[in-house]
């Protein structure tokens, strides 16, 4: 039997197992998804050894970017991105090859696209770990200028005290790529000028637990376009089988 995985620190939340699992069952798939929680990126080595059935992983926070000094080939896509979320497990010999892959950009690009109209041209990305760099290289690929927001001065970044209402309605798009808001801290959401929001604006939320979250019920009250990652989810674990199965 087969193995596939995930990666990451804490994986209580996770979808995937649930997702994979299904459809190797409802395709008739002989192998099984199972969850690494692994404290540290360094015990990677050990999963691998523990489980020479494995076949591919998918990565998630916080290791999508640490990964990749493991890895023996990284896609041209991924390395401009700066981030890792899909590994194909190449087993030659005794010898095991690692190639690392995107498929968060895929997922997002995919989803968001439908939404965008003429006047949607520039957009906030808010945060900026792993899957922000997938945000960012799947937005300029539609042709949007980005921004990354921060809590933090950090270079390349703005900071949220900056964001006025004037912002908004210039960066119309806004892409939550933090944390808050995500069960159960349901009720913090980034500090926005909500009131200034219109419908020409879209709020994008990677989190998909709850369906609705602050950032999204904020902007609706005032006529934007919301939605969830859960869409993003479903196509990016889609484009993952298919690297696991030689898509370069």
């Amino acid at each position: 039997m087969d193995k596939y995985g995930l990666i990451g620190y804490p994986l209580g939340h996770s979808f995937s197992i649930s997702y994979h699992n299904q459809r190797f069952a409802d395709e008739g798939i002989n192998a099984k998804y199972f969850n690494f929680e692994i404290a540290s990126i360094d015990e990677l080595q050990e999963v691998l050894n523990s489980n020479p059935e494995l076949k591919g992983l998918n990565v998630t926070i916080p290791y999508k970017e640490k990964v990749m000094e493991f890895l023996d080939y990284i896609s041209p896509e991924a390395r401009s991105i700066g981030a890792v979320n899909v590994i194909r497990v190449v087993h030659e010999g005794k010898n095991i090859k690692l190639k690392g892959y995107n498929s968060d950009v895929i997922g997002f690009t995919q989803s968001i696209e439908p939404m965008l109209e003429d006047y949607n041209k520039k957009a906030l990305i808010l945060g900026t770990g792993g899957a922000s760099k997938a945000v960012d290289f799947g937005l300029r690929s539609l042709g949007l200028e980005t921004v990354f927001v921060s809590r933090y001065e950090r270079p390349g970044t703005i900071q949220y005290e900056s964001i006025t209402p004037e912002v908004v309605k210039e960066y119309n798009v806004i892409v939550n790529c933090t944390p808050l808001g995500m069960y159960p801290k349901v009720k913090e959401c980034p500090k926005l000028p909500y009131e200034a929001m219109d419908e020409h604006n879209i709020l994008y939320d990677l989190i998909y637990n709850p369906d609705e979250t602050l950032f999204m019920k904020n902007g609706a009250k005032f006529g934007a376009q919301t939605k969830n990652g859960l869409e993003m989810l479903l196509l990016q674990a889609f484009a993952s089988w298919e690297y696991w199965n030689g898509k370069e």
